[in-house]
């Protein structure tokens, strides 16, 4: 595929395909692998493994690793892994050889295809490591959704270059996916109170546990509480329900790292929770600089429970340490929130679609909690009426913040669409493009979600936008136009 210009648009060479050979390991237990869980038959299967004689158990276990050793990192480590899953199914006084421990493991592990089904929706921002480049050019990181069985989506990574002319390169990805480690992150204390009063639960219980936490507070220091809380049920009603809130509050907060040898487009961020089981969605990346220069990483995103959407937003300052946290308050609803890369009068800012279907302005003191958002940006256009929505975070520019949007119209089309709003007040439209900047070409109307062109983030280097894209929800390309041209475009 050669180069295309489309007004302003110039699609690149470059597309990237989902990948089916990019797998990672699960833990599988038979009988529950669906979503309609069963009764388990790990107790039969691991019967049948131990009445298996020695040579077999070895026959068995080269097979495996000679077909998958290849395509993992420390195959046999998962294995080990897996296998202690099962030690308290284990007779403690039968000794099991090592081989036949790694069998089990095996038989207990399952690969997914994070991009069985489909890789789209990306975002791209500076990376945080600009060494041993050309003079002009910038280093970035690009997430991914990889969308694999079931619908389930992650978040990926891939890196590449832009150089001083504005020319894209990909590097070519790790050979391995790799999942990282969960554990507990501190949890904040207004997300537990904005959250709980959403649900109509400001109650006595609720203070009784908040109050002598703190600002900030550990896991282990809030279940300690809800212990002192369930000793005292019969003074407090409603005590279980708040208790419950609570918990699945608190489930939503956790940390993920990455050992150093795990490069970055081999880190794969999987479903940690309940409330994401079926999906972490549309990352919007942002480098966001705060008053004091500090740089920190943030995304937002949709968590998919299967029945249920809320939005998290991801932390870090190398992409190899994370965070995530609930987003919570009435302008965090629904989908597609996207922070400003910077504070903006001394506040957060976002642009938010909590209506479902017009772009809105949020301002808030704390990034977790989002009390309220202002209209800006309703559909007006042909090719918008059915929603509007943001493609990612706003771009600082002189003439003012350029937000990319989407517009879904007839056929359930999605474009991408521009829209500058006023640097000081950017609830204030200053200049729009009437027609779509991006539409599906005939070429890109095929896919998993048909006729859909869609980012969540773009950058500007050397004056040119560039807009990495979702196509159908099947691959993904790269788009780019010059910046003065574009803003020269921008009508009242």
């Amino acid at each position: 595929m050669t180069s295309v210009r489309e007004g302003l648009v110039t699609r690149c060479a470059i597309r990237l395909a989902a990948d089916p050979s990019r797998v990672i390991t699960r833990l599988f237990v038979p009988g529950q692998e669906g979503f309609e869980r069963h009764e388990t038959r790990a107790g039969a299967v691991l019967r049948r493994v131990l009445a298996l004689d020695e040579d077999d158990v070895r026959l068995a276990l080269d097979d495996v690793v000679t077909r998958f050793d290849t395509r993992h990192r420390d195959l046999v480590g998962t294995f080990r892994k897996h296998a202690r899953e099962l030690a308290d199914r284990l007779d403690p006084v039968r000794e099991l050889s090592d081989m036949r421990m790694l069998l089990l493991g095996a038989i207990f592990t399952a690969e997914y295809a994070i991009e069985g089904a489909a890789l789209c929706n990306p975002s791209i921002v500076e990376h945080p490591d600009q060494t041993e480049l050309q003079a002009g050019s910038l280093r970035f990181v690009m997430s991914v959704r990889g969308i694999g069985e079931g619908h389930r989506s992650s978040i990926g990574f891939r890196t590449g270059v832009v150089d001083s002319t504005g020319r894209v390169s990909i590097d070519e990805p790790a050979p391995f996916a790799t999942v990282g480690a969960a554990a507990p992150a501190l949890l904040d204390a207004g997300i537990f109170r904005s959250e709980l009063e959403r649900h109509g639960d400001a109650s006595e219980a609720a203070d009784y546990v908040l109050d002598a936490l703190g600002d900030r507070f550990t896991r282990s220091d809030l279940d300690e509480q809800l212990d002192r809380l369930r000793a005292h049920l019969s003074t407090r009603g409603r005590a279980l329900e708040t208790i419950a809130l609570i918990r699945g509050i608190a489930d939503r907060a956790y940390a993920i790292e990455f050992p150093d040898e795990v490069a970055l487009s081999e880190r794969v961020l999987w479903p940690a929770t309940a409330a994401e089981d079926a999906g972490m969605e549309d990352a919007r990346f942002v480098r966001f600089v705060d008053d004091d220069g500090a740089v920190t990483f943030y995304a937002t995103y949709t968590a998919y429970s299967g029945s249920l959407i809320s939005q998290q937003l991801l932390e870090t300052t190398d992409f190899q340490s994370f965070t995530s946290t609930p987003l919570v308050g009435s302008a965090a609803a629904n989908k597609g929130l996207a922070l400003f890369p910077r504070r903006i009068g001394g506040r957060f800012a976002a642009m938010s679609r909590s209506d479902r279907e017009t772009n809105t302005v949020a301002f808030a003191d704390d990034p977790f909690v989002w009390p309220s958002a202002h209209a800006c940006h309703r559909p007006s256009e042909t090719w918008e009426t059915l929603q509007l929505g943001n493609c990612g975070s706003p771009i600082e520019t002189d003439a003012g913040w350029l937000v990319l949007t989407h517009g879904v119209g007839p056929m359930r089309t999605y474009r991408i669409g521009a829209i500058l709003l006023d640097l000081d007040d950017p609830t204030r439209i200053i200049g729009r493009m009437r027609e779509p900047l991006l539409s599906p070409a005939p070429d890109e109307q095929d896919g998993y979600v048909p006729n859909v062109v869609y980012s969540c983030g773009a950058l500007v280097h050397a004056q040119t936008l560039v807009l990495p894209y979702g196509i159908s929800d099947g691959a993904i390309g790269i788009a780019a136009a010059p910046l003065p041209e574009l803003l020269a475009a921008m009508g009242d």
